[in-house]
């Protein structure tokens, strides 16, 4: 299996001079099977240089998996370049949002309203499917066993597990471990803190074993309480994850848009630094724009 990163900044593009070394693309990230099959996790800025690369093999059957509806995750969607050629087919997987009561189809059909993108999908040439996914149900696509699961975010995010010839990685989008909203003493905080162990069991279970877990680290310790309720990780809690889950390898990633490749270093240096238990063999990196992981 091979993975490639091709947007790794969240919340909003950010190229220049001070992020040339990790990227400034916001989340996108390749993944090939064995067998060559084609999954796209979130349809960030970088899948704009990804799709340059496909026209190398037209034509081309694309499975996009996106993670939740937040700009920063759909943004380069309508200039993924299959999009326009004949013959490719771009295949949509999402989540049901119980708020529009739609499916992912609406990822799409947002975006390609003339008051914010010059082509409607009627105009485009490839074939599009759209599939909506439900947590927990796992779903066969050629040699790959997708399964989706519930993590946590303001609005419905899915994190995948890809699983193919034995190998397999996870892929949370942007996840904030569940918390408990009550304080100690509360009268509601036992029954909620029930509720808060088992989510955490389920997304543990999830991730179990996996070879590869990339995972939102957004925040270092001391910034998490000011961001407390964004939806996001930090490089502690998504290490914390990747050992009780017994993951292999964890890729950090979702890089804070303000932070440059300098100040991104030294975070991520400061927290293995400070992580309390020994990592007892657990892979830890920083995703970086262009690097490929094959395993």
């Amino acid at each position: 299996m091979k993975v490639r990163f091709w947007g790794v900044r969240g919340s909003i593009a950010s190229p220049g001079p001070k992020t040339v070394r990790y990227g400034g693309n916001t989340t996108c990230i390749e993944v090939r099977t064995d067998n060559n099959e084609l999954f796209i996790l979130d349809a960030g800025t970088g899948i704009f240089p990804l799709s340059q690369t496909l026209l190398a093999e037209l034509p081309v059957t694309a499975n996009i998996l996106i993670t939740h509806s937040h700009w920063d995750h759909i943004q380069g969607l309508p200039f993924f370049i299959p999009n326009f050629i004949p013959g490719n087919t771009v295949r949509l997987h999402g989540s049901f949002d119980p708020v529009t009561s739609q499916g992912v189809e609406q990822v799409m059909s947002v975006q390609l309203q003339y008051s914010y993108f010059p082509v409607r999908e009627a105009e485009m040439k490839a074939r599009f499917e759209y599939v909506t996914l439900m947590p927990g149900q796992p779903l066969q696509i050629g040699s790959a066993t997708i399964t989706p699961c519930l993590l946590s975010h303001p609005v419905v995010n899915l994190g995948y597990r890809i699983e193919a010839n034995g190998k397999s990685v996870f892929f949370t989008g942007d996840h904030e471990p569940p918390y408990n909203i009550y304080e100690p003493g509360d009268e509601a905080y036992a029954e909620y803190q029930g509720f808060v162990d088992e989510k955490n069991q389920i997304i543990d279970d999830a991730i179990r074993g996996v070879d590869v877990l990339i995972a939102d680290t957004s925040y270092t310790d001391a910034e998490y309480p000011s961001k407390k309720g964004w939806g996001h990780g930090t490089f502690s809690t998504s290490i914390a994850l990747a050992q009780r889950a017994g993951a292999k390898t964890v890729f950090c990633t979702h890089h804070e848009p303000t932070r440059s490749d300098d100040a991104l270093e030294t975070v991520f240096a400061q927290a293995l630094a400070d992580h309390p238990t020994p990592l007892n063999g657990l892979d830890v990196r920083l995703a970086r724009e262009g690097d490929v992981f094959e395993f």
